[in-house]
């Protein structure tokens, strides 16, 4: 800044003459204003390719324009770099470039960037800084939007201050909703794992979870079958837990003793409120054989509902049962 400011205030003697400083203090001018103005002549020129550079006028070329400088960093504001561009104005910036370079369609193709910063050492590519304001920078892309991207890196660590807003273009919200569908997901998954059946007294499927076909209930062909209920789970229940509960029923006098509350004295006297009930999935060599046609499969399971004293039901004494599987 110190240097900015020197030239700035010799620019009333100096005129128009400006100077390229390499870094072994070689001097240059390259457009000496002062003899321009002794002449009379009007300070408007182009330089071209070979020509000199002319300061505040637009300079053209064919050619790729290098400034190679041994300057060595130092301690002081100034000085570390091969140019320098400062612009002490309140409004204006320090530099700006501008390209028509178009897009890569393969890694290999021709096609540079407008601006390229290249360290061929192990230091810092590039520094941005901006002293003074809450905020340092934008970028822009396009028009904007999830389609288009502010810059990739192969750089996988953590950005040290870095605070993303969003992470494969979600928003902290997006996330907190997508892990919490995931979650919900998860547990209806696990809880949908146990199925269940009702089966009322005229061995009729009265509600279920879905998936259930009865096959055959209370009929007696085979003879064997006739105090049993089949029911094709529509998978195989292998490795399952098949659990069979009675329900109680208050509505009609099972054994035509009045009492309808459970409350009859002695064993068995109370059928509207007791019973057994057994299930078991068929096909299980050794175990269990299902009569019915069909059914004997491992996707079937066969119910038996008893009464107190395990003899078998009838029309009258029949109950409603669940049936859950798991597993």
């Amino acid at each position: 800044m110190q240097q900015e400011h020197e030239q700035e205030g010799t620019r009333g003697r100096r005129g128009l003459a400006a100077t390229w400083r390499g870094g072994r203090g070689r001097t240059r001018a390259v457009l000496l204003g002062t003899g321009v103005l002794v002449v009379g002549l009007a300070p408007i020129g182009y330089a071209a390719t070979g020509g000199n550079l002319l300061l505040g006028e637009r300079n053209g070329a064919d050619d790729e324009t290098s400034i190679v400088a041994t300057e060595n960093a130092g301690p002081g504001r100034t000085g570390g770099y091969a140019t320098r561009q400062s612009n002490l104005s309140t409004t204006g910036g320090g530099a700006i470039y501008g390209c028509r370079s178009s897009a890569r369609t393969q890694p290999t193709d021709e096609r540079n960037p407008c601006l390229r910063a290249n360290n061929l050492s192990n230091g810092l590519s590039f520094e941005f800084r901006a002293t003074k304001g809450s905020l340092g920078g934008t970028i822009s892309v396009n028009q904007g939007g999830d389609g288009v991207r502010p810059f990739t890196t192969n750089a996988t660590g953590v950005a040290t201050g870095l605070n993303a807003d969003r992470v494969d273009g979600k928003d902290a919200d997006a996330l907190i909703r997508e892990a919490v569908d995931q979650a919900v997901a998860a547990a209806l998954q696990k809880t949908q794992k146990v199925r269940w059946l009702v089966v009322n007294a005229a061995g009729e499927i009265e509600a279920q979870s879905g998936g259930f076909t009865m096959k055959s209930a209370y009929v007696g062909n085979p003879a064997g079958a006739s105090e049993n209920v089949y029911v094709d789970a529509g998978e195989d229940l292998s490795g399952k837990a098949i659990t069979a509960t009675l329900g109680l029923q208050n509505q009609t006098d099972q054994n035509g003793d009045g009492v309808m509350n459970g409350k009859a004295a002695g064993p068995d006297s109370n059928p509207e409120f007791s019973g057994e009930i057994a299930a078991t999935r068929c096909a299980i060599a050794g175990v269990v054989a299902c009569a019915p046609t069909g059914t004997n499969t491992s996707s079937h399971f066969v119910v038996s509902p008893r009464m107190s004293d395990g003899s078998p039901t009838s029309s009258t004494t029949r109950k409603r049962f669940t049936i859950t599987i798991s597993g």
